[in-house]
């Protein structure tokens, strides 16, 4: 159930999916994704954690196709943060393995999609199976020309924003920037998300209201998207929903 809903009802109306499919110039050209709930999803069902993970896992195809259909050209989803590292090393272990399994059963999938996979985040610093893996599907799909499925792992944008400022303090250092002239731009130049445009869009499932040091500078001006749903069943309606709500907001940018 979507928490942000004036806009529309709990399950979109056929004059809301016209709308939609007939505003393709209204679609956000980058949605962002916390995908948050797995672990609560599976203990509602009695099953152990690690269950959940694997359903949110197959639920990151079914989204991808949706978003494939809404002609979005920015799909980045929140995989794995700096702070999961906290979690159980069992736990961990199995998120590490998911990656791994994902791209193994639905690569040609993906491929069939024309889908472009790219991540941000520290990837050197997953192991060594979990890397080679996303590198590999990085490789085969660099040519692809459709959405670019954008995966945060091993991302925090506390550490990125950090890692911005100490990359721009070495060129000030040599002597490629003065002081004067470090700007907004020169700061996200520096940004894992250089080479991507700002979200349009930032969804968060499970109901929590808060961004979790995901994509703080870049969502600035983000339209955010609430929803109680836990992500292994956050589906094709409530993605609709939220598309609909941004497509009758008003981005002012600080203007009138």
């Amino acid at each position: 159930m979507a928490l942000f809903k004036l806009p529309f009802t709990n399950k979109s109306t056929n004059k809301d999916s016209k709308e939609i499919h007939n505003s393709f110039e209204k679609i956000p050209e980058h949605i962002a994704i916390i995908m948050d709930g797995n672990g609560r999803w599976a203990q509602k069902k009695g099953l152990p954690r690690i269950a959940g993970h694997r359903e949110g896992m197959d639920n990151i195809k079914r989204i991808v196709k949706i978003a494939n259909h809404f002609r979005i050209k920015i799909l980045t989803l929140y995989a794995f943060s700096t702070e999961n590292w906290k979690r159980p090393t069992s736990e961990i272990d199995f998120l590490m393995k998911l990656p791994i399994d994902f791209l193994q059963h639905y690569l040609p999938e993906l491929m069939e999609e024309n889908v472009k996979i790219q991540t941000i985040g520290e990837v050197d610093d997953l192991p060594g199976n979990t890397k080679s893996a996303i590198m590999r599907a990085i490789e085969q799909t660099e040519s692809n020309t459709g959405l670019i499925l954008n995966i945060a792992i091993n991302y925090g944008s506390k550490f990125e924003i950090v890692q911005s400022v100490k990359s721009i303090y070495k060129e000030v250092i040599h002597g490629n920037y003065s002081i004067d002239e470090i700007t907004e731009d020169t700061i996200a130049e520096h940004l894992y998300t250089s080479h991507l445009t700002d979200p349009d869009l930032l969804i968060r499932t499970s109901g929590e209201l808060r961004l979790s040091n995901f994509l703080l500078w870049q969502s600035a001006y983000s339209e955010l998207w609430f929803t109680d749903t836990l992500w292994p069943d956050f589906n094709e309606d409530e993605f609709e929903q939220a598309i609909n709500d941004y497509q009758k907001r008003k981005r002012r940018y600080g203007g009138i």
